[in-house]
């Protein structure tokens, strides 16, 4: 019995009964392999070789300086303006306050503002004062040396005026369980501020 006639392209190995064409391939695939190639090799000599530009860790460490001076800039002009500041009421600030607060304060003073391992927020016998200002000075610097957090760094002005002027809300709320006041003056000599 006659066997039909070979086909030229196909090569000489099986597998499992399936055989391959010896074709070429396309034109734009060569001319792209070839392409990137040509990329790498000038990649390797202007990054590597002639270092005239900067590689991905020195590029990224420029930015983060970059945007760190922006950062700092904004808020040395926040810090600036800190005694013209007063409490939000804008239903949306407090919100975004309530927000932050949850997300970031509660964990050490509670939901509710009573306190945990952080002081009570919603009494008036606060140790870094009670008033606003006072408050947004210790949002943005922290006391490192009972624990909290400085947020220069962390939160932008915006969301540390919202946090701030949500807390001066939760001010004359009486939370269940609250913390004793942590005010260094005794019954005698009350410590109220503003």
């Amino acid at each position: 019995m006659n066997e039909p006639p070979r086909d030229p392209l196909l090569l000489d190995h099986d597998a499992d009964g399936i055989q391959e064409l010896d074709n070429d391939l396309p034109r734009w695939w060569v001319w792209l392999f070839y392409v990137t190639i040509g990329f790498a090799a000038f990649y390797l000599t202007y990054y590597h070789v002639l270092k005239a530009g900067d590689l991905q860790i020195a590029a990224y460490d420029k930015d983060r300086a970059a945007g760190e001076k922006i950062k700092n800039e904004a808020i040395g002009k926040f810090e600036a303006n800190l005694a013209s500041l007063t409490p939000s009421k804008d239903p949306a600030v407090l919100g975004r306050g309530q927000q932050t607060f949850l997300q970031l304060c509660a964990p050490c003073h509670r939901a509710d503002g009573g306190g945990l391992v952080g002081p009570n927020l919603c009494d008036d016998y606060w140790i870094h004062g009670s008033n606003y200002i006072d408050n947004l000075k210790t949002i943005i610097n922290g006391v490192p040396e009972k624990g909290m957090l400085t947020w220069r760094g962390v939160l932008k002005p915006n969301e540390i005026q919202a946090v701030a002027s949500y807390i001066y809300t939760l001010r004359g709320t009486t939370p269940p369980n609250p913390k004793p006041r942590e005010d260094q003056a005794g019954p005698e000599k009350p410590n109220v501020y503003e």
